[in-house]
């Protein structure tokens, strides 16, 4: 019995060291001014319509976003691109379709209803092109990683030079958001990399918060709406308590006066 609490109490000691530990290490996110946070909170349209270029023209070639269809670019609540931009991105991808009367496979251009193009084949593929790292599918990035928002736009600006004494492996680098340190994605984004169609400076920190207001789109489209109908809520709630204290109150002054 003596062994058994001189075991525990150890195991007590080495847990609270490792918490502490934790605990020291741990990295504030950064934070920024995001438009859809709140009960009132909405997508920044401009901010969509950035996130998507960022996206195409800096993420898809290594990763997927397989929840999400082009017709969704066009919808209420979304980018909100017009119809005919929205069918223009499409068109401007090589879809496989098929087969045909011959029973072959071919290819046309993309169409509102298909999903966005893979950039690979399929997971193999995309591990022997990544050095045998998979780059996630990103359609609901956001709510798979703890953090949510905050640690993505944080991620993308937090690679540095590793400390003294770390070494890395070849393709392995230094981030100090990632969990452990040690990410396999290079840093993709630099000053200037893009040129946004409305003309806003493309800084780093500028196309980290577009990139992030994307994905936090399409991984919860339905955000607006749903806050509309919570809002709703809370106006009829408070409406329906007020009419029920004042029901009780005409009852119990019925009652009071009858006593």
């Amino acid at each position: 019995m003596k062994n058994f609490f001189k075991s525990l109490l150890h195991i007590s000691f080495v847990f609270v060291l490792s918490c502490n530990s934790m605990a020291a290490e741990k990295v504030e996110y950064l934070k920024t001014d995001w438009s859809f946070k709140g009960l009132f909170g909405k997508f920044d349209r401009g901010a969509l319509q950035r996130g998507y270029q960022v996206y195409s023209e800096v993420c898809s070639s290594c990763h997927s976003m397989k929840y999400v269809s082009y017709r969704n670019l066009a919808e209420k609540g979304g980018p909100e691109f017009s119809l005919d931009q929205a069918k223009a991105i499409a068109a401007s991808f090589e879809v496989t379709d098929g087969p045909n009367a011959d029973g072959e496979m071919f290819t046309r251009p993309g169409k509102l209803s298909d999903k966005f193009v893979m950039p690979y084949e399929n997971e193999k593929a995309a591990q022997a092109a990544n050095g045998g790292a998979y780059p996630p599918d990103m359609s609901v990035l956001v709510k798979a990683r703890g953090g949510g928002a905050n640690y993505i736009y944080s991620l993308l600006q937090g690679y540095e030079d590793p400390p003294l004494g770390m070494t890395l492996d070849e393709g392995v680098y230094y981030n100090k958001y990632m969990y452990g340190n040690k990410i396999k994605m290079s840093n993709q984004l630099s000053d200037g990399l893009v040129e946004y169609s409305d003309g806003t400076e493309a800084t780093v920190e500028q196309m980290s918060k577009d990139i992030t207001t994307f994905l936090m789109w399409t991984a919860e489209p339905h955000l607006e709406a749903r806050h509309r109908m919570g809002f709703k809520a809370i106006v009829y709630l408070i409406i329906l308590t007020v009419l029920v204290y004042f029901s009780m109150k005409k009852i119990w002054s019925r009652i009071e006066t009858e006593v």
